[in-house]
């Protein structure tokens, strides 16, 4: 799958609409109860950057991105800013915002990832997009020393860690992170007079599985 490591300029981002979608099948029994199950184990998100353009030099941004990417074909970073860290806003990441894993003696290769808990149940989203810079990693209640006891892959959320953990040793991290996606469309349309009359375009992007 063709993929740049560039981020959709994020002050066109900000304004959008979107979120998490799942794909749940229901079955209606005879006797009214219903049977749901799902063929997804994890969601995948959806946007339109159309709202987010504010002049006509955002429209010139965006096509330029859009030319870049050749349509569909080229996935791209995309910050969702409604949830864009491991912890809340306008917190800063922590090494201890989320448990990872426990080690076990001889792994030391472990998935970022971030949970989401209501209701005393969880979602465990991984993630494979983390922000160059941004991680933060901790064991057993200690932050870590990147380039020194452990190093990130940016482009996969793939944290290596120098000496592998001990058992149940709890590995944490903390970390901004990007969505991978691409346009869900091959055809950007655009109209100066309308949007100078406040009509918004539609620019369709969706998360890609990767």
């Amino acid at each position: 799958m063709g993929f740049h490591e560039v981020r959709f300029p994020a002050n066109l981002s900000f304004g959008s609409v979107g979120g998490p979608e799942r794909r749940t099948e229901i079955v209606t029994l005879s006797n009214g109860f219903e049977e749901r199950n799902t063929p997804w184990a994890h969601s995948r998100r959806r946007y339109d950057a159309g709202v987010g353009l504010r002049s006509l030099k955002d429209i010139e941004t965006l096509i330029a991105f859009f030319e870049a990417r050749q349509g569909q074909l080229y996935g791209f970073r995309w910050k969702d800013w409604a949830d864009y860290q491991t912890c809340a806003a306008p917190l800063r990441p922590s090494f201890e915002d989320q448990n990872i894993a426990l080690g076990d003696g001889e792994t030391r290769v472990f998935q970022l990832t971030k949970t989401y808990r209501s209701g005393g149940h969880d979602y465990v989203r991984p993630i494979r997009k983390p922000v160059a810079g941004s991680v933060r990693v901790g064991l057993l209640g200690r932050e870590m020393t990147e380039g020194e006891q452990y190093s990130v892959d940016s482009t996969t959320g793939i944290v290596l860690f120098a000496e592998p953990p001990g058992p149940e040793e709890r590995i944490t991290a903390g970390f901004e992170f990007d969505v991978p996606a691409r346009f869900d469309t091959d055809r950007i349309q655009t109209s100066v007079s309308s949007f100078r009359a406040g009509e918004a375009m539609s620019v369709p992007v969706v998360e890609v599985r990767i």
